[in-house]
């Protein structure tokens, strides 16, 4: 197998995006907004959120159905383009 080939997904796929931004009302509904408008079907069982130890930052974790690559990518896009968003793994 090449380089190209192990890092390429295969479709469908769960897959798990990490998105990181200051501990608030209007940053919670912004990751929500965006990753319903991507998967309607998501649960609140695929999404858990951490903390940081001094209460600044607030880390979801969203687990997702991803059936496309174009998907994943919209999903990446319009969550590192809000303003709110500090950044997107």
């Amino acid at each position: 197998m090449n380089t190209q080939q192990r890092g390429k997904l295969t479709f469908p796929c769960e897959f798990t995006l990490k998105i990181v931004g200051m501990a608030n009302n209007e940053f919670e509904m912004a990751v929500l907004k965006i990753l319903h408008h991507h998967f309607p079907k998501l649960g609140e069982s695929a999404i858990s959120t951490k903390l940081s130890k001094n209460g600044k930052y607030l880390a979801y974790s969203a687990t997702v159905q991803v059936v496309s690559q174009a998907q994943l990518d919209a999903t990446y896009l319009d969550l590192s383009a809000h303003p709110l968003v500090l950044f997107v793994l």
